[in-house]
């Protein structure tokens, strides 16, 4: 099966070359200035699962290549349509594409471009960056790729990716209820990376503070209303099995959203929260919780400019 990583970033660095070290046959879609860097240092991954640095196979968008058989797509949710424009010419009629996006509206993106046969579902669970060197750095015991067909099938070609990440040095799972995990997920990071922005803070003292645990209940239950009313289905219990699973979270963790804006990089308010926002106001849920996570989002995007 022949791969195509688009991008050699944090997450898909990271999840390409551990395919590349179990011996797939992947290559990665980057940047001239990615390109060079790697050419100079290598592609180098420090990981609590083991470290590990090797020569990545690498193109320019617009050179000579075929096609591919899986293309997965890692970039952030602003970067979507340049992504698809680069891979394009690559995307053969019978490529299976792969995004890891957090969120939901990318599916209808990828699918008005592609089919909706050609995209599938997926998601990754992981906490990993990019150092100023351009080294991978993976700190999390979670390093789980989920992927499924959307129609809950074991498709062959399905089952034919699962066998291609099996071996590999990474926690995969073949789904087949992917539409579900994708909504679980979303819930989850919309609430993390909302929270953590707004209060400027790591997960653990936020949830120390009584009120700051009750702006996470209040936000949950507003999202979960949210997405309910999408189409999305939870448990009766859903908002108690979220803040379970975020008092499990170490007390210093941060959500990749807070330290973009630690770096004073751009953030995905349109597309998370946003996305849900709009439902809410469509459909006339009241969510101050999360109307004051958006301000917060969109006004660090005015000062940004």
């Amino acid at each position: 099966m022949r791969i195509l990583i688009v991008g050699a970033g944090a997450v898909g660095g990271y999840f390409g070359g551990r395919l590349q070290e179990k011996g797939a046959d992947v290559t990665f879609l980057v940047r001239e200035g990615r390109k060079k860097q790697l050419e100079e240092t290598g592609l180098v991954i420090e990981s609590v699962h083991g470290n590990l640095s090797l020569n990545p196979n690498m193109i320019l968008s617009g050179e000579e290549a075929g096609t591919f058989d899986l293309i997965i797509v890692s970039t952030k949710a602003y970067h979507l349509q340049g992504a698809i424009e680069s891979f394009r010419k690559y995307a053969g009629e019978e490529t299976v594409i792969l995004p890891l996006l957090n969120g939901i509206s990318h599916f209808e993106t990828l699918a008005a471009e592609f089919g909706e046969d050609r995209v599938i579902g997926g998601l990754c669970f992981i906490e990993t960056t990019l150092d100023a060197a351009g080294k991978i750095i993976q700190t999390s015991s979670k390093h789980d790729l989920v992927f499924g067909e959307r129609s809950g099938e074991r498709t062959e070609r399905i089952l034919k990716i699962e066998d291609t990440f099996s071996g590999a040095k990474v926690g995969y799972r073949l789904s087949d209820d992917i539409n579900q995990d994708v909504w679980n997920k979303y819930l989850f990071i919309s609430a993390m990376s909302g929270i953590t922005t707004l209060m400027r803070a790591p997960i653990g003292p936020i949830r120390e503070e009584p009120s700051g645990r009750a702006v996470i209940a209040e936000l949950l239950q507003e999202i979960v209303t949210v997405m309910k009313r999408a189409g999305a289905q939870f448990p009766e219990n859903a908002e108690m099995l979220q803040m379970k699973q975020i008092d499990s979270l170490g007390f210093s963790m941060k959500t990749s959203m807070q330290r973009d804006m630690e770096k004073l990089s751009r953030v995905e308010a349109d597309h998370l929260h946003g996305y849900l926002l709009n439902i809410a106001h469509k459909e006339q849920i009241p969510v101050p919780a999360l109307e004051a996570v958006y301000a917060n989002l969109k006004i660090y995007e005015q000062l940004l400019k």
